[in-house]
């Protein structure tokens, strides 16, 4: 039986703001309870022989971290197809 139902994907998408066809609806609460089940399968994985991480990161540093000069703003904003008061200006998205 499914764990994700129509419900859960019509309360998750009212959350996100999103409207969904019921084809969509119906793709989603598939995928997302696949998604579950495939979570479910790794979590019976046998992990005792795996030593523990922080994260998956080796600890390696690629490079030494030094501070180096910036650009200067000029060659920054030479390509810029509006710059404004040594910034990049762009068109709002945010806000009306």
């Amino acid at each position: 039986m499914s764990k994700v139902t129509i419900e859960t994907v019509d309360h998750v998408a009212r959350l996100a703001r999103l409207s969904l066809t019921d084809d969509e609806r119906m793709t989603f609460a598939r995928q997302l309870d696949e998604i579950l089940v495939y979570a479910e399968s790794i979590q019976t994985l046998d992990t005792t022989d795996v030593p523990a991480m922080s994260h998956a990161g080796t600890g390696e540093a690629f490079r030494d971290d030094a501070a180096r000069p910036s650009l200067e703003p000029g060659p920054a904003l030479a390509s810029a197809p509006d710059p404004s008061d040594r910034l990049f200006r762009v068109p709002r998205v945010l806000g009306g």
